[in-house]
């Protein structure tokens, strides 16, 4: 099951909405197949993992066992039913790692295994199984993106220099506080997600790209805040080269890659913007700042995960970082700077 999470994670990026899956065929202790779900509208997992059995093998599936980390699917899709295959295939067992919260398969696909014959194990590295796919079943059971929340911060607290209180030079020195390799891993990590998001102040600061320039493959949409459309269209944010989505007040309008989404903020805005988000196809959604913005979601408690970058460099004094709770469930030490991640739990 480790191994099916191994090449699970291999889809990272191009199978949204769809889970990441990853299965391994084995025979006498010996993995004799594997694949994963590549890409949307492409195979699924299982159906890779049974096609990469050599031919001189292909005798020996009616006596494998199938791993597969998630529950094999029991209806037509974009893709024929991975049970029926497995059924066809005339493989005798399949242990998965946790059932498919998907209405259109919750089950179904273990009851069709098992009317056939098949011994079905489940729950196998249950939780692991889960985080995995954490983007997946909060888009099939509340019908939102995935909420990430990331920033950096110095060792005293700052996210970053307060630019009203500074030259514009000054400014420009003192805000990196982290180095090139953590751009790099941050641009990598873009890749994987749907969409990222600013609010108003730090487009206007900032005036960042939101691409993954540091990185190969595909840039994420982006999401700006901008309640009144003050922002100037000079920005980069607006250069056309990204689908762009501007949440605003009084505007519903698309225009090539620049979608105007309007927003009652008299009520619960951030999560209506989830909502309109997730229609428009995105399942996960970075929020990168500025302090308002990640403040707001974080006291209205609307978050999933947090990923926080402490710093060893000091900053006089600035605009300071939020306050984060919930479980740290991963932390590792980058030489001059921190990272930890925490689950909103």
């Amino acid at each position: 099951m480790q191994r099916c999470l191994e090449l699970a994670r291999l889809g990272s990026g191009n199978v949204a909405p769809n889970p990441l899956v990853g299965s391994v065929i084995v025979y006498n202790n010996q993995i004799i197949g594997e694949g994963w779900h590549q890409k949307l509208g492409f195979a699924h997992a299982e159906v890779n993992a049974i096609k990469s059995v050599s031919d001189a093998n292909k005798p020996l599936l009616k006596l494998a066992t199938l791993y597969v980390n998630l529950e094999p699917c029991a209806h037509f899709g974009k893709t024929p039913p991975c049970a029926d295959l497995i059924i066809a295939s005339g493989i005798p067992k399949v242990v998965m790692g946790m059932l498919d919260p998907n209405p259109l398969v919750a089950g179904k696909g273990i009851d069709k295994l098992r009317n056939a014959g098949v011994e079905v194990i489940t729950d196998v590295l249950k939780d692991e199984c889960h985080l995995l796919n954490k983007r997946f079943i909060k888009g099939i059971t509340q019908k939102k993106p995935y909420v990430i929340l990331k920033w950096a911060q110095t060792a005293n607290g700052f996210l970053s220099p307060d630019a009203s209180k500074i030259t514009k030079e000054e400014f420009e020195q003192q805000r990196h506080i982290t180095g090139k390799w953590v751009q790099k891993l941050v641009h990598k990590w873009r890749t994987q997600e749907d969409a990222i998001m600013v609010g108003t102040n730090t487009a206007l600061t900032d005036n960042p790209a939101l691409n993954n320039r540091a990185w190969e493959g595909r840039s994420p949409c982006r999401v700006v805040l901008d309640k009144t459309l003050r922002l100037p269209n000079t920005l980069k944010l607006f250069d056309g080269t990204q689908k762009t989505f501007v949440l605003n007040a009084s505007l519903n309008k698309e225009t090539d890659n620049l979608i105007y989404l309007k927003l009652n903020f008299e009520e619960d805005w951030f999560s209506e913007a989830l909502e309109k988000l997730y229609i428009q196809g995105v399942s996960s959604l970075v929020v990168e700042g500025g302090a308002q913005l990640l403040n707001h979601v974080i006291s209205n408690n609307l978050w999933d995960e947090a990923i926080v970058f402490y710093s060893k460099s000091h900053l006089v004094d600035g605009i300071k970082a939020p306050n984060i709770g919930g479980k740290l469930f991963f932390q590792e030490d980058l030489g001059q700077v921190a990272l930890f991640q925490y689950l909103n739990q």
